[in-house]
C-alpha cells in the first residue's frame, strides 16, 4: 500500500473509529452526566469533541508514521500497544458514559495511561515524530484521570 493510503487509513480509522465512543454515549452527556456533582475544573461539554478530534487525528498520524516503518518485531509490538490501548480508550465511554461504573471507569482509565506510556515508548523507538505526537493524548489522559476521579469522589 502505498504511503499516502496508509496515512489515510490510518486517520479515518483513528478518528472514525475514536469518534464512536463519543457518537455512542452523546445521551448520556446531556442526562446522566449532567447530573453529576463535577470539580470546579470540569472543562465545559462543547470543549471534549474538539480536544479528542485533534488527539485521534495526532494518533492518526503517529501510528502512520510507525506503521510506514520495515516490518519488524519492534513494530508488531508497538502497533499492537498501541491498538491494545485504543480499545481501552474506546471502552471508556461505555463504561462511564453508559454503564454509569465511575470506579471501573477510574481503574479502566489509569490501565489506559500506563498502556498510552508504553505505547510512546515502544513507538519512540520507531519514530520519535511518532512518540511526541502522542504525548498530549497522554496528557488529556493525565488530566481525564484527575477529572474522572474527583467525580467520582464527589459522586459516591
Amino acid at each position: 500500500m502505498p504511503s499516502f493510503m496508509k496515512l489515510i487509513v490510518a486517520v479515518i480509522l483513528t478518528v472514525g473509529i475514536g469518534s464512536l465512543g463519543g457518537i455512542f454515549t452523546a445521551t448520556e452527556v446531556g442526562t446522566w452526566y449532567a447530573g453529576l456533582q463535577k470539580p470546579s475544573f470540569n472543562p465545559p461539554s462543547w470543549l471534549f469533541a474538539p480536544v479528542w478530534t485533534l488527539l485521534y487525528l495526532l494518533m492518526g498520524i503517529s501510528v502512520y508514521l510507525v506503521w510506514k516503518q520495515p516490518p519488524s518485531p519492534a513494530r508488531r509490538m508497538a502497533t499492537g500497544v498501541f491498538i491494545v490501548q485504543f480499545v481501552f480508550n474506546f471502552l471508556w465511554s461505555f463504561i462511564f458514559f453508559k454503564l454509569h461504573l465511575i470506579g471501573w471507569a477510574l481503574a479502566e482509565i489509569i490501565v489506559m495511561w500506563v498502556l498510552i506510556l508504553i505505547t510512546i515508548v515502544l513507538f519512540a523507538r520507531l519514530s520519535r515524530t511518532a512518540a511526541w505526537l502522542l504525548v498530549p493524548y497522554l496528557a488529556w489522559v493525565s488530566f481525564a484521570t484527575v477529572l474522572t476521579a474527583a467525580i467520582y469522589k464527589l459522586n459516591t
